[in-house]
């Protein structure tokens, strides 16, 4: 448990923990209405917390980011070992790449932040990140051995390219969510191992 009552950088208290995550739903909320710059008051009053509570919890607009591309690499890692318990391996390969998809076009810039961690160890969102790659490459790597993801792609491969649509869906014009879908449709048959 860190410093403070606090287990993986959330409050321990039943009153705080509540604050807390009002606060981060609401964050994302008002981030995909208007992006990461968005009013820090007006995340404040959408979960019904004084601004004080706020700065409490998140001393930095960096810090209120991070929690939630923290909860989002959460999210996507908990969804990846459901999956994988769950479904076949490419149902649930599938299903994990569109959830990754999503939740990348969220808000403008999602794509860019969501990548930031990966090579910066001093990044506080660095843990959660690689332990949500690390579950995808298992989805991955189950998929190949399953015989049906092409042995010649890479997992490293499939999230670059997965990243790649979103990235490039929020700056081409018209529905981000929409044009990440196609995107992804052709890049998972693209993987798909084929028989003869």
């Amino acid at each position: 448990m860190a410093a403070g009552g606090r287990a993986n950088g959330r409050p321990a208290r039943v009153d705080a923990r509540r604050n807390y995550d009002r606060l981060l739903a609401e964050a994302v909320r008002v981030f995909a209405e208007s992006g990461t710059g968005a009013s820090l008051e007006e995340i404040a009053r959408r979960a019904e917390v004084g601004i004080g509570t706020l700065y409490r919890h998140f001393p930095t607009r960096e810090a209120l980011v991070d929690a939630v591309l923290c909860d989002h690499f959460d999210e996507l890692r908990a969804r990846a070992e459901s999956l994988a318990r769950t479904h076949a391996p490419m149902d649930a390969l599938t299903a994990w790449l569109r959830a990754f998809a999503a939740r990348l076009t969220l808000y403008r810039g999602v794509a860019d932040q969501m990548a930031a961690p990966l090579h910066d160890r001093d990044s506080s969102t660095y843990a959660s990140c690689h332990e949500m790659r690390d579950a995808a490459v298992e989805l991955i790597l189950s998929a190949q051995r399953a015989g049906e993801v092409r042995a010649d792609v890479s997992p490293g491969d499939v999230l670059a390219l997965a990243a790649g649509a979103a990235w490039v869906s929020e700056r081409t014009g018209g529905d981000p969510a929409e044009r990440a879908e196609t995107l992804l449709n052709l890049m998972i048959d693209g993987i798909r191992a084929r028989s003869g």
